[in-house]
């Protein structure tokens, strides 16, 4: 599904107005354009599937099958809550995941972070999406996937709790079951 970027400056002119600002204005003549533009690029992500993102950064490389596990830690990335279109910052997601004969191009497991945030999301389906696309580029069952972040549905409006992070944690395969796994993943 390609972004309508027609549509989208269309509809920020309408609420420019609906604020009750003047979309013709020196400061705001431009804006509809921008923020089309902006969102083709930090809403990327919602053009693919998770399979097409495991397919596109599935860069893979033997290696010995011996339980060692692959760990990567505190990828920057945003995202933006599809609750209220409000950025997701400070967000800092962690993979580990135990090699099955292969092992992913490490720069691919941060490109699989970064793509999979760059969609309307809910924490906890980033954490979903992120282990599920691991899983299949590295063709590996064993994937668990930490995510801290700042929302500013929280931190910003509503409740307005600066110091909130939000944590949340996704297992699969031996993962799930075994406790030892999922501290020596994040520790």
């Amino acid at each position: 599904m390609a972004i309508d970027k027609e549509k989208i400056e269309y509809h920020i002119r309408g609420i420019l107005e609906a604020l009750g600002d003047d979309p013709d204005r020196e400061g705001l003549k431009e804006t509809p354009d921008r923020v089309a533009r902006m969102y083709e690029e930090v809403f990327e992500g919602m053009n693919y599937t998770n399979a097409e993102i495991a397919e596109m950064f599935g860069k893979t490389f033997e290696c010995a099958e011996n339980g060692d596990m692959v760990t990567v830690r505190d990828i920057e990335v945003f995202s933006y809550c599809e609750h209220h279109m409000a950025l997701m910052y400070d967000m800092k997601v962690s993979v580990a995941y135990i090699p099955h004969g292969r092992v992913l191009g490490l720069s691919k497991i941060a490109r699989i972070a970064d793509m999979a945030a760059k969609r309307l999301q809910l924490q906890e389906r980033l954490g979903s999406d992120i282990a599920e696309i691991i899983s299949m580029a590295a063709d590996s069952p064993d994937v668990a996937v930490r995510i801290e972040a700042n929302h500013s549905c929280m931190t910003a409006r509503g409740i307005k709790k600066p110091s909130a992070k939000t944590v949340s944690t996704t297992f699969r395969g031996k993962f799930e079951t075994d406790p030892m796994l999922q501290i020596r993943a994040f520790c």
